[in-house]
């Protein structure tokens, strides 16, 4: 495995409808990790994307992680890359790409536990509070379950989070926290990312 040598506390999910070109100064302000997540785009149009947000970020530190999609992350020379439960095995991306950082999602302390036993360097859990980012998602988990999962693999906790419930997330246990709407949605993204960096701080 290759864990991080510091964990983001702040991944932002980019698609290519965001304004990509605010990605520098999201970077600057202490965004440290982002995560491509573009379902929609074709192969080379994902690749594409994601090297592009890592142009725009990694000068500042960030880290990219790649939803879904081993082959893009290895294509596109990202850092890591992020499966659900329904993508490619944890333990088959280990293998396939060793020196990758790799993340899972998960909504259980068991599921943390069988995703570090595959080789998983973080979880992604939740969704912690209700969220309209995604359609599908199984009822929000809550705060206390974030301290349940907390202690095997380093948190990522992700769904329906603001700056106002972002350092109550911390303080339950979350290494960091993943947001879409409290940055994209918000009337200005760079505001936004800065009081969610000071709230987990």
């Amino acid at each position: 495995m290759t864990p991080l040598p510091t964990f983001p506390r702040l991944f932002c999910l980019v698609s290519e409808r965001d304004d990509l070109a605010l990605l520098p100064a999201l970077a600057d302000a202490g965004v440290d990790g982002f995560q491509v997540r573009a379902k929609s785009l074709a192969t080379g149009d994902l690749v594409a994307l994601t090297r592009s947000v890592a142009a725009a970020v990694r000068v500042s530190g960030a880290v990219v992680v790649v939803n879904d999609r081993l082959d893009v992350a290895l294509a596109a020379g990202a850092d890591g890359v992020h499966l659900g439960a329904s993508d490619l095995a944890v333990a088959d991306a280990r293998r396939i790409a060793p020196g990758l950082v790799i993340g899972a999602t998960c909504r259980s302390r068991a599921e943390v536990v069988a995703a570090a036993e595959a080789g998983a360097d973080y979880a992604g859990f939740g969704p912690v509070f209700a969220t309209s980012s995604k359609a599908g998602l199984p009822a929000s988990l809550g705060v206390a379950a974030v301290t349940a999962a907390a202690g095997t693999l380093p948190l990522v906790a992700i769904g329906g989070i603001s700056a106002a419930t972002a350092g109550e997330v911390r303080a339950a246990g979350a290494d960091g926290v993943a947001v879409i709407g409290a940055i994209w949605r918000h009337p200005d993204p760079l505001v936004a990312a800065k009081e969610l960096v000071a709230a987990v701080s």
